[in-house]
């Protein structure tokens, strides 16, 4: 077999590795569930994941995953037991102009009503790419329940995905190319579409370990710029998946976890280890796969209020001409007890 042969074997790999993560998890979980078919079930949803191994994807990607499960998992909503709230802002591959420029804002808390244990959510991500200006916003809601030593989130989004192209296309002169105008397929001029969007998830936390599944844009919506011009956006999958060890210096934390995505053509994955010093500064490094090597730092202050930054060293073919990526976060946790009308503020680990 060729390099190459052998490169395209590595996503199928990868998939291999991460269910048996999973299992593992299972296994420790000693779950009275029928751990067989679910982890058939993992199998399968991985070996979709690892059909291809290009990084090109229609959502935007972030270092701080392990921060980030609500922007790509309704089932989070509500499973930090409090109102929790963040922002992530990304600046990808500094040095080129149009480069990407992402913030994302989430805040949810746990509900019961009915006396349903619920969770509830919303999400805004504004993603500007170039002559694309992407908006969308969400709103989660997640059936919580117990299971083995933690809880099971079973969520839905729903909202609107707004899409926007500027229409001012810079065109080489020359008889190769063909100006905008003469392509019916894009657009000469500033349009906006709205649409319909919605996802899926599967959220399951304890006081070690996280764990989740979930698709977005589920009904592969279609945005409609007019002119007979289509933007259809494919569907996308995730897991991951995290556990906290306790080292033998207790004032130590470890935290490896892993994040996976994938549009059913293309393929991506981030392996992080986080170490946390004394439950208010932590440290770490992620891997993504062929494409950056990334370093994260951060604190948690007084009144429950995180923050924290991480750098991306490119290293693929983009490498000689950007000059890498960073991406600060903020982040919030208040428990509120409306039975004693008293408030306390928590961790913001992000188990």
């Amino acid at each position: 077999m060729t390099i190459l042969a052998y490169l395209k074997l590595l996503p199928v790999v990868i998939g291999v590795a991460v269910y048996l993560f999973f299992s593992l998890i299972f296994t420790v979980l000693n779950l009275s569930m029928n751990n067989f078919r679910m982890r058939f079930s993992i199998f399968l949803f991985l070996a979709v994941l690892a059909g291809g191994s290009a990084f090109t994807q229609q959502d935007p990607q972030f270092t701080h995953n392990m921060f980030n499960n609500q922007a790509i998992n309704p089932g989070f909503a509500g499973s930090q037991g409090m109102i929790s709230a963040g922002m992530i802002n990304r600046q990808q591959w500094m040095g080129f102009p149009g480069n990407p420029k992402t913030t994302v804002f989430s805040v949810n808390a746990p509900v019961k009503p009915l006396g349903i244990n619920s969770g509830v959510g919303l999400c805004f991500m504004d993603d500007r790419l170039g002559f694309e200006k992407n908006m969308t916003i969400l709103l989660d809601y997640a059936y919580r329940m117990e299971l083995g030593e933690g809880k099971l989130g079973i969520g839905v989004n729903l909202g609107l995905l707004s899409r926007a192209i500027n229409g001012k296309w810079v065109i080489p002169d020359s008889d190769n190319h063909v100006p905008a105008t003469q392509d019916p397929s894009i657009p000469d001029a500033a349009v906006t579409s709205m649409t319909f969007d919605m996802g899926l998830g599967v959220f399951y936390n304890t006081d070690k370990i996280y764990a989740g599944l979930s698709t977005t844009h589920l009904l592969q919506p279609t945005v409609d710029y007019g002119d007979a011009v289509l933007m259809h956006m494919k569907r996308h999958y995730y897991a991951t998946a995290g556990y906290l060890f306790k080292l033998s210096n207790p004032i130590f934390e470890l935290q490896p976890s892993i994040f996976a995505k994938s549009d059913g053509a293309s393929f991506q994955m981030d392996i992080n280890m986080l170490l946390l010093y004394n439950k208010k500064f932590w440290g770490g490094v992620s891997y993504r796969l062929g494409d950056a090597v990334a370093v994260m730092a951060g604190t948690e202050l007084p009144m429950g209020l995180r923050v924290g930054i991480a750098y991306d060293f490119t290293t693929s073919a983009l490498r000689t001409y950007s000059n890498g990526t960073v991406e600060f976060i903020l982040g919030y946790n208040l428990e509120v007890s409306t039975d004693k009308f008293s408030q306390r503020y928590k961790s913001v680990r992000f188990l």
